[in-house]
């Protein structure tokens, strides 16, 4: 899969944000800060804002590149066509997005959950562009098998956001799912979001759209990310971090994830830590640690 990208397009008055043609979609990406480049990408169903808290602890000292991949926050959605959202196009994607913008040197990139595949592949087919590794709180299957007929999956996964969206169920109830979703993931049990932004992004069906299309094709990255760690191992010597959140709570789910996470940071040789309390969404109750862990890595 390629990554062709076009020329930016300023996103109203904001300097920092554009559209980027990858591939032939548009995308809305946004580059604040200077000095060395690092590269922010979040889970199922995030966009752009959720990492706002994060970003004023970077800037001083780092290029903070975030986009919001197909579908979600202001970005186009994807051209239905093929079996879906697939690893190696994910990391197409990240490379096509620094391309657009000029960035070819190393860089440092995070991802959270889902999008924390994305980032461990990267690194791994492009080590001349990685300077270091950052897993938020990233998903973890131990032993995964892709599902059978992809294409079927993704065709499925579209008709039910077309049908849903054709009577209206991503107006009426995007923005309440979304801040139920934050709420569970947050200690705060809150979602720090701006609620007009919510609203912009999650009435849509293409939100809708790219959520059930990624989560159908859930196993089938961690499949091929599998598979690629046994062929494309990692740099000698890249800095890689593990940082997991740890809600506080003495629960036998709240231990089997923190020993995912640590048994993730053994497999990757990476430095492991753990933030508290804080929950999955561990961008909007511990920036300052989620920032941390990134400069601590470059």
């Amino acid at each position: 899969m390629g990554a062709g990208a076009g020329t930016g397009a300023a996103v109203g008055t904001d300097p920092a944000a554009a559209f980027l043609r990858i591939d032939g979609t548009p995308l809305h990406v946004r580059t604040e800060g200077s000095g060395p480049v690092c590269l922010l990408t979040g889970g199922l169903g995030s966009s752009w804002f959720d990492w706002d808290l994060v970003v004023p602890f970077l800037t001083p000292y780092r290029t903070v590149v975030r986009f919001d991949r197909p579908g979600y926050g202001l970005s186009a959605s994807e051209p239905a066509t093929g079996p879906g959202p697939t690893l190696a196009g994910e990391v197409d994607r990240i490379r096509g997005v620094l391309d657009a913008l000029g960035l070819r040197g190393p860089c440092t990139v995070a991802g959270h959950s889902l999008a924390a595949f994305h980032v461990e592949a990267f690194a791994r087919l492009h080590p001349e562009r990685t300077a270091g590794l950052v897993l938020l709180d990233g998903s973890v299957e131990p032993d995964p098998r892709p599902l059978p007929a992809p294409e079927l999956r993704d065709l499925a996964a579209r008709t039910v956001a077309g049908a849903a969206t054709a009577v209206a169920v991503p107006y009426l109830f995007g923005p309440v799912a979304r801040r139920l979703a934050a709420r569970a993931a947050t200690v705060r049990r809150e979602d720090l979001a701006p609620p007009p932004l919510v609203r912009r992004c999650y009435r849509t069906g293409r939100a809708l759209r790219a959520l059930l299309r990624e989560n159908t094709a859930y196993l089938d990255l961690a499949a091929a990310l599998a598979d690629l760690r046994g062929t494309a191992p990692l740099p000698d010597g890249l800095p890689v971090t593990v940082l997991a959140a740890d809600d506080g709570c003495r629960t036998r789910r709240t231990r089997e994830w923190l020993g995912s996470q640590r048994d993730l940071a053994a497999l990757l040789g990476a430095d492991f830590r753990t933030t508290a309390p804080a929950g999955h969404l561990v961008m909007f109750d511990r920036p300052d640690a989620v920032a941390s862990a990134i400069l601590d890595t470059c």
